[in-house]
């Protein structure tokens, strides 16, 4: 290990100079050269796009991988310049478990069937997110490291030595005036009058000297003037190009947003083909099922959790149609006056679109008001019986928001 010691006593010796003159800088006992207007707002403008990147990029992490361990994990194999190992996620494993459990239950049981279905589309999400974490790692987590860990280390390093000349500049006009103010003084007007002609000798040396001295502070100063421009100049030219920095942080947020609407376009499309299967399998085996029924959470439309009336340009759906498969409660056979309410299931619904009945066996509704609902063994999914005061008839579920 080479070790200076002249080195290091310079070293330290600049760097007391420097704290020295920062703190009269602070208590307004020295000059401080300013920089232009431009450059101040340039270094503002890259300041806060660094603190403000850095809140992005540390969230974004937490959103992605909520596990503190997880992160600190891939953050050593990075360092390392090592492949992240695959992780298997949440939902997959999920997935799994409901698999397993479905061969010990056994897969030709109601409750076996349905684990099997449901494990496989949470396979199926978890294989989805996988996909949106890789993406969003990929176009925007990585522009944003490479941003903090590049671009931004050659700003700071630059920012530093500006500063560093900027010292350097302040301390050469401190020198020159100085040095100009002895040779004034020195150069006062002697006593010809002393009968001491020595002091006369001596006073002239001295002028001579400090003329000297403001020649070498001179020289000094435009030296220091030129380094300090010529580094302004490249720390500039650094941080206005903060503004392509935006426009690609600007293109790497539309692929973030782009893949996360991809994200839950399939989770969607998975769930609704979840729902699809369970209302298959499942039939008329479940009593009451309209309360926890698939069916009714359309009711709930789409993957915000916003009823369909809140959404803005929403228009009624379509009449469900009517299963002709259905035993006892076909339209032709249905006898409303005949129905009873069950002891415990009613529920209040909001009715979410007008309708119009198409026959006697329905009951026509309006915007906005409340009626109750329940349903009866072997009733078609899509449909429940709704009663308002002593009228009764059956209602689509798509048209109606239950509450309660």
């Amino acid at each position: 290990m080479d070790f200076n010691v002249k080195k290091l006593a310079s070293d330290a010796g600049v760097f007391f100079t420097r704290a020295v003159q920062f703190t009269e800088e602070k208590l307004g006992q020295a000059e401080k050269t300013e920089l232009d207007a431009h450059l101040e707002n340039l270094i503002a403008r890259a300041d806060c796009t660094k603190n403000w990147t850095e809140k992005i990029f540390r969230q974004t992490e937490i959103l992605l991988q909520p596990n503190p361990s997880a992160r600190i994990e891939e953050f050593f194999y990075e360092k390392l310049d090592k492949k992240i190992p695959m992780r298997t996620t949440n939902g997959e494993l999920l997935g799994q478990y409901m698999l397993d459990a479905a061969k010990d239950f056994g897969p030709g049981t109601p409750y076996g069937s349905t684990l099997i279905t449901v494990g496989e589309y949470q396979k199926k999400l978890g294989g989805a997110e996988r996909d949106f974490l890789q993406t969003s790692a990929i176009n925007f987590l990585t522009p944003l490291r490479n941003f903090l860990e590049g671009d931004w280390r050659t700003i700071s390093k630059e920012k530093r030595l500006l500063e560093n000349r900027r010292l350097d500049l302040d301390v050469s006009k401190a020198r020159l005036k100085k040095a100009k103010l002895a040779e004034a003084k020195a150069a006062a007007a002697p006593d010809f009058q002393e009968t001491r002609p020595r002091n006369y000798v001596l006073s002239a040396s001295a002028s001579a000297l400090w003329s000297e001295e403001v020649d070498k502070a001179e020289h000094e100063l435009r030296v220091a003037q030129t380094e300090f421009d010529r580094q302004a100049e490249v720390t500039r030219l650094l941080l206005e190009g903060i503004s392509s920095t935006h426009v690609n942080h600007l293109r790497c947020l539309h692929e973030f947003v782009e893949a996360q609407a991809t994200y839950y376009a399939q989770c969607h499309k998975h769930m609704q083909e979840l729902q699809k299967e369970l209302r298959s399998a499942n039939g008329d085996s479940i009593p009451n099922a309209f309360t926890g029924s698939p069916s009714t959470s359309a009711v709930l439309a789409g993957p915000s959790g916003l009823s369909s009336s809140s959404l803005p340009g929403a228009s009624p759906p379509a009449r469900p149609p009517v299963s002709s498969g259905h035993s006892g409660l076909e339209a032709s056979t249905l006898k409303i006056e005949e129905v009873q309410p069950p002891a415990t299931g009613t529920r209040k619904a909001k009715v979410l679109y007008d309708y119009d009945a198409a026959d006697t066996s329905e009951l026509s509704l309006l915007a906005d008001e409340l009626i109750t609902v329940y349903t009866v063994p072997g009733m078609d999914p899509d449909w429940l019986i709704g009663e308002r005061g002593n009228q009764k008839g059956k209602v689509p579920v798509t048209y109606l928001e239950l509450l309660s």
